[in-house]
C-alpha cells in the first residue's frame, strides 16, 4: 500500500498525462475521450473572474483546461525594464529587445513607440546574449513578450517555477518566437517590410542570424525542461485580416526554413508543435503541412476563416486549435454561444481540432458567459459527437 501522499502525486501526475493523450490524440487527428479545449485570457477578464470567484483564481483549473502555454525569457538582452516615464494614466518603458513601449491605461494594447535598429547597416552589429542562458529558465524578472501585452507586468517567476506550478496537471508547451516575429520587435513592422524588398540581402542574413539564436534557445529550453513539456508554440504573425504581410514566395525564400528547423527540432524531442499566427495566414497552410506542423492557431473569425470549411480541405494533414468567435463571446447571447459551439464542433469529427478562442478572451467577455460556453462544449464534446 502506498503513503497517502504518493497516491495523490501518482494521481496528479496521471491527471497530466490523460490531458498530454488528448491533446496529442486530437493533433493527430484521432477522436479522444473528449475535444481537448485550451486558451489565453486578457488580464481584465482575469481581473474579473477574480472579483467574482476570489483572488486565487486559476482560469486553467478553474475550467479545467487540457493545456498550458509557458514562455521562457525570449529578449535579446536579459535585463530589467527601464522606466522612462511614469503617470497616474500612462508607463514608457525600454526592455530587453530594445523597444520603447508606452502602456496605457485606457488602451487595450500597448504603443510601440521606438526600436533598437534604425538603419539597416545596424542589423549586423546587433548583439544577443547567450540563448542558453540560465536566467532566461530558472530566473524571475522582467521580459517584454511575457510583461507587455494588455497589462504591464513586472518580475514574472521563472520559467522552471511557472512550468512546476502546473507540470502535475496539465500538457504543458513551452514557446519559441519564428523570425519575423522576433524581427519587428527589433526594427519595427514598417522597417521589416520595407527593408524586406530594399534591403534583402541585410535583411536575410539578420534573419538568419535570429533564426539560429531561436533555434538554440528552443533547443536550451527543451533541456532545461527535463521531460515536463509535451509540445511548443511557435509564435509568428506574418498576416493581418485579410492576407499576408507580404508575399508567400518571400515566406517560403526567408523564414519557412527556420520555421521548418523548430519543427524538426521538436519532433526529434517527441514534442507536438502549434504555431500561432494571427489574421488570415492561409496562403501558407499547405506549406506548413509540407514541413509537418502539427497544429494551427487562432484561426481568427474575423478575417474570414471557418474552421469547419478549412477541415474539409486539411482534414488529416494540418489540425487546428481555435476558431471560437470572441464576438460571439461578448455579446453575452446564450443562443449564439450555444450555435456558435455546436457549429464549430463539426471541426471535432475524426479528430483534429481543439476548442480554443479566436485568439483569447477579452475584456469585454463576462466570466459566467465564458463559463457557459465551457458547460455546452462538456455536454456535446464528448465523442462519439452527436450533433
Amino acid at each position: 500500500m502506498r503513503p497517502e501522499s504518493d497516491q495523490a502525486n501518482n494521481s496528479q501526475f496521471s491527471h497530466s498525462l490523460i490531458k498530454t493523450e488528448r491533446i496529442r490524440k486530437a493533433l493527430s487527428h484521432e477522436e479522444p475521450d473528449r475535444v481537448p479545449v485550451g486558451e489565453f485570457f486578457w488580464s481584465g477578464f482575469l481581473r474579473r473572474c477574480r472579483k467574482k470567484w476570489g483572488d486565487d483564481f486559476d482560469p486553467y483549473r478553474h475550467f479545467d483546461l487540457d493545456y498550458v502555454v509557458i514562455n521562457p525569457n525570449m529578449d535579446p538582452r536579459i535585463q530589467p525594464f527601464e522606466v522612462l516615464e511614469q503617470t497616474d494614466e500612462d508607463i514608457v518603458v525600454r526592455t530587453g529587445f530594445g523597444a520603447t513601449i508606452r502602456r496605457r491605461k485606457d488602451f487595450p494594447m500597448p504603443r510601440y513607440e521606438d526600436f533598437s535598429i534604425h538603419r539597416p547597416e545596424e542589423m549586423a552589429s546587433f548583439e544577443f546574449e547567450s540563448p542558453s542562458d540560465s536566467r532566461r529558465f530558472h530566473s524571475a524578472g522582467d521580459d517584454q513578450i511575457n510583461g507587455v501585452g494588455d497589462d504591464l507586468a513586472r518580475n514574472i517567476p521563472s520559467w522552471d517555477d511557472r512550468v512546476n506550478a502546473y507540470a502535475n496537471d496539465f500538457c504543458l508547451f513551452g514557446s519559441v518566437c519564428e523570425p519575423f516575429e522576433y524581427l519587428w520587435r527589433i526594427i519595427g513592422s514598417e522597417n521589416a517590410l520595407i527593408w524586406m524588398a530594399t534591403e534583402a540581402n541585410s535583411l536575410t542574413a539578420f534573419v538568419d542570424r535570429i533564426g539560429d539564436f531561436l533555434f538554440d534557445l528552443a533547443q536550451a529550453q527543451i533541456e532545461a525542461g527535463k521531460g515536463r513539456l509535451a509540445g511548443m508554440y511557435i509564435w509568428g504573425d506574418v498576416a493581418y485580416v485579410k492576407g499576408m504581410l507580404f508575399g508567400r514566395k518571400r515566406w517560403n525564400e526567408v523564414f519557412k526554413p527556420h520555421v521548418k528547423r523548430l519543427i524538426d527540432l521538436c519532433h526529434a524531442n517527441n514534442l507536438m508543435t502549434i504555431y500561432h499566427g494571427c489574421g488570415n495566414a492561409s496562403d501558407i497552410f499547405e506549406d506548413l503541412v509540407e514541413i509537418n506542423l502539427d497544429g494551427y492557431n487562432p484561426l481568427e473569425a474575423k478575417s474570414g476563416l471557418d474552421v469547419v470549411e478549412l477541415k474539409k480541405t486539411y482534414g488529416g494533414r494540418l489540425a487546428f486549435c481555435g476558431n471560437i468567435d470572441v464576438r460571439v463571446l461578448e455579446s453575452g447571447s446564450r443562443e449564439a454561444i450555444e450555435k456558435e459551439v455546436c457549429y464549430k464542433l463539426q471541426a471535432a469529427k475524426g479528430g483534429g481540432w481543439i476548442f480554443q478562442s479566436d485568439h483569447s478572451v477579452t475584456s469585454q467577455v463576462a466570466p459566467e458567459v465564458y463559463e457557459y460556453a465551457i458547460e455546452v462544449l462538456r455536454k456535446k464534446g464528448n465523442y462519439p459527437l452527436d450533433l
